[in-house]
């Protein structure tokens, strides 16, 4: 028998959450950060271990071991008090229940938890179940490492002296917002990987596409669930045209559509279709829609830049402004409508408010290019290549500045 690689992502991706969820069931939310290091002390060990002798069940080894491993750490700890509690944990486990059809998407609920902020829910249950390390969540919100650290050590802490069993929600729409930002957020990670070497994470994409799956079966009603669901399978119909031979990105107005994957889009166009009449527009499925006018463009310049420039608006009004990114978006759509001079005006006003932004050299770059000013089209690619740590992203940059022919690439 062929066991498993020690370097098989997908696989530790599968199975850490929901060897994480099984131990967190059995023994309460005021265990996590044990359940979590016995589960990577497990992954630890399976990593020595299986190359040469691989289990006929992983997921059963897994998950014994994680056990094992938690029950010798509180065993030895030396505290009277805290160890003889959990000690009668071990004898008398909060939960019983059977497995769960699928782990993951449970531990995403249970991380969720109503005793933590919005924003400690999604920084835990990103670390915990979409496995993603902190400088990936912390770009993610261009925030800084140490802020997001503070704050997963914060949500750890918070369910810790909670002390009750992390139980699954009565309904789901309870933690549906906080569920649904993971889950963006996942998918953005996968295809704009932090350090863009690779240039796209197709095991997580898919992770977070199979989830969404799972939340849509489990709240048919929400068009926010649809539209979150269309908007992945809309942005992942493109993956074979988006990455070029040297790993480089291809933007979409140079991709092969003939390329795009034809049963993903036609999905997500279906799902788009079954919600959009007579939905309250959010911003999940005002992006999925502005995704699905992309998809039915024969190219760039048949696209319906009207309509998109509007989604973008309405879609910048649904959130009151407080996302630069979907302001940049908007700006691109407004160059494609009104002209680059005029977009270049908006960008100014963007950039003043949000110093921040990030991307906002490579728009201003692309809209001076098209605007028939090189020179200054070659400073905001430098300024761009030199503020962004994504490799695919440096090298697609190169390609514009080298295409420009003005000056030194670098």
């Amino acid at each position: 028998m062929t066991g498993p690689s020690p370097v098989d992502e997908g696989l530790w991706r599968d199975l850490a959450p929901q060897t994480l969820a099984r131990l967190l069931r059995t023994y309460g939310s005021s265990q996590f950060d044990l359940c979590e290091d016995a589960v990577q002390e497990a992954l630890l060990d399976a990593y020595v271990r299986w190359p040469t002798d691989p289990p006929d069940d992983p997921q059963a080894w897994l998950a014994t071991t994680a056990r094992r491993r938690y029950v010798d750490r509180v065993r030895s700890d030396q505290r009277r008090r805290v160890r003889e509690g959990r000690v009668a944990l071990l004898e008398e486990p909060l939960s019983n229940e059977g497995v769960q059809s699928d782990d993951a998407l449970l531990l995403l609920q249970l991380c969720c938890h109503p005793a933590l902020s919005r924003s400690a829910q999604v920084a835990l249950t990103l670390r915990a179940v979409a496995g993603l390390t902190t400088e990936q969540i912390a770009n993610a919100y261009q925030l800084r490492e140490a802020t997001i650290a503070q704050r997963i050590t914060r949500a750890k802490r918070r369910l810790a002296d909670h002390g009750a069993p992390l139980d699954r929600p009565a309904d789901v729409a309870e933690r549906l917002a906080p569920v649904l930002d993971v889950l963006y957020v996942m998918f953005t990670e996968a295809h704009h990987t932090t350090s863009g070497a690779p240039a796209q994470n197709t095991d997580l994409a898919l992770e977070a596409i199979h989830l969404a799956r799972l939340l849509r079966q489990a709240a048919p009603e929400s068009t926010e669930v649809a539209g979150l669901l269309a908007l992945m399978l809309l942005t992942e119909a493109r993956h074979p045209a988006r990455v070029g031979s040297r790993g480089q990105l291809i933007p979409l107005d140079e991709q092969d559509r003939r390329r795009w994957e034809e049963a993903m889009v036609a999905e997500g166009l279906a799902v788009l279709d079954a919600v959009v009449p007579g939905a309250e527009p959010g911003p999940y499925l005002l992006q999925a829609c502005i995704a699905g006018l992309h998809a039915q463009a024969a190219d760039t310049d048949s696209t319906d830049w009207d309509e998109i420039h509007a989604l973008y608006t309405v879609l910048d009004h649904t959130t009151d402004g407080r996302n630069p990114a979907i302001a940049l978006n908007r700006i691109v759509a407004a160059g494609m409508v009104h002209g680059p001079e005029a977009a270049l005006m908006q960008l100014d006003a963007l950039e003043a408010d949000h110093p921040r932004v990030t991307r906002v050299d490579a728009v201003r770059a692309h809209l001076l290019e098209r605007a028939g000013r090189p020179e200054e089209a070659a400073v905001a690619y430098r300024r761009a290549i030199a503020a962004t740590v994504n490799v695919a992203e440096q090298h697609h940059l190169r390609d514009r500045l080298r295409r420009l022919g003005v000056g030194p690439v670098g």
